[in-house]
């Protein structure tokens, strides 16, 4: 399931997606421009006769392809476009900051098989990595039990993002926007057919990735500690040409608690692999899910057992808030029906050959653990928590509308910068107090 965040966004940033979130921001931009029209349509409405000396002004018919009539509606035009760019002026000139402290002097003709190739010199040297076999704890583990907890009482808002049907699965999604930090995603996927112990292994197998996840370029194994089973692993993730590739970091382990297994990938300092320029590398991330069985949804007597996954991802890939929701809402189905179709041809490929790869091998290394709540009775639903989060969270569901506070703000800024001077706002004023005075 890790990678699922990346490959929604990387859907998104191809070329019909583009197209898709160009719909949407001009949609975005309706609302603003349609008050700026009614405005200047009831300001012309109410304005004196000689405001007609107003078009003598104009020196060529050129302006009137870039200056709409009038000196104040000149200022108008000025102060909507820049409350257009207001929300965008800050990240750029703070990436562009970013990226001038952090440039250093390298040579930019390593590639991605190139880093992939540093990684592997670097792991030999297993005993300068810091952190070890501890590297993924027992707060980490916690750290997805609260959220799963929190998910599931319905203690924190996560609004619906999707919910859809196949004949061999049932998935749902949700999104919470907490103050600080990245934005967290949570997914509920319950594969039919399935035990959880192969879908385990499928997680874990990074040489089957590499056959079904196309933003996957490598994969490197930079430590593994077999008295516990955690791993470090280095991933190159590819994304279009017009945004860097995405280098991640991160260890990995499994606890076992009753029939259910807690696997928790979280992204981790590795100084024996310095940080490049390109690609970016990915520090703050934090991928992990819950395995167990389940009775089949449908209970039609010919599936009765399936296996639940559910998924509580968040990372800072140095993407703007705004985009990432797009490209999340934009590109997370098929980046599932990607996920759903590897997952059915591992499942193949397990039944027909018994050769593991060294990733499956290290996922069967688990810790075992008793964590409250972890399996569930096959003779029930799912509990009536989890029934009422959902209903709250179908009742939030996203709007994906404008935020019309935008509104009000972009028709204050516009009334002072026409109001305050200009001829067309003194005739705004005069038209409107002469017909108040008729009244």
């Amino acid at each position: 399931m890790a990678g699922w965040y990346e490959e929604a966004t990387g859907l998104l940033l191809r070329p019909p997606a583009l197209a898709d979130m160009a719909v949407d921001v001009l949609l975005c931009a309706v609302p603003i421009w349609a008050a700026v029209m009614i405005g200047l349509f009831i300001g012309w409405a109410w304005r004196p006769r000689w405001t007609g000396l107003l078009f003598l002004g104009f020196r060529s018919r050129l302006r009137l392809l870039y200056v709409p009539p009038g000196l104040g509606a000149r200022r108008l035009w000025l102060a909507c476009t820049a409350l257009s760019a207001f929300s965008f002026a800050p990240q750029l000139l703070s990436s562009a900051f970013r990226r001038h402290g952090k440039r250093q002097h390298k040579d930019p003709s390593h590639d991605e098989t190139g880093a992939c190739r540093n990684a592997a010199a670097c792991a030999d040297g297993r005993s300068i990595f810091e952190g070890k076999h501890d590297s993924i704890t027992e707060k980490d583990l916690d750290h997805l039990v609260q959220l799963l907890d929190d998910k599931e009482s319905g203690h924190t808002a996560w609004q619906h993002l999707m919910e859809r049907t196949t004949s061999n699965m049932t998935y749902k999604a949700w999104r919470h926007e907490p103050e600080v930090g990245p934005i967290m995603h949570c997914s509920q996927t319950i594969f039919e057919d399935a035990t959880p112990e192969l879908v385990r292994d499928f997680f874990w197998d990074d040489d089957f990735r590499l056959k079904w996840d196309p933003m996957l370029v490598c994969f490197k194994t930079l430590d593994e500690f077999p008295q516990n089973g955690t791993t470090i692993i280095h991933w190159i993730k590819k994304f279009p040409f017009f945004c860097s590739d995405r280098e991640y970091i991160f260890g990995r382990r499994i606890w076992e608690s009753g029939k259910a297994y807690y696997c928790v990938t979280k992204g981790v300092p590795y100084p024996s692999l310095p940080k490049k320029e390109k690609p970016r590398r990915v520090e703050l991330y934090f991928s992990s899910w819950r395995i167990r069985p389940v009775l089949s949804p449908k209970q039609d007597g010919q599936q009765p057992m399936a296996c639940e996954v559910t998924l509580v991802h968040y990372e800072d890939m140095g993407i703007p808030k705004d985009v990432a929701k797009v490209g999340v809402r934009h590109g997370m189905w098929g980046a599932v029906k990607k996920l759903q179709s590897g997952f059915r041809a591992y499942q193949l490929l397990r039944k027909s050959e018994n050769v593991l790869s060294r990733s499956a091998i290290m996922a069967r290394v688990t810790t075992r653990t008793c964590i409250a709540g972890s399996d569930v009775p096959l003779d029930q639903g799912p509990s009536s928590a989890e029934n009422s989060s959902n209903e709250d969270g179908n009742s939030r569901a996203v709007q994906h509308g404008f935020h019309w506070k935008w509104v009000v703000v972009g028709g204050a800024v516009a009334a002072v910068c026409v109001l305050n001077t200009g001829i067309v706002g003194k005739a705004l004023l005069l038209g409107a107090a002469r017909r108040h005075a008729k009244k």
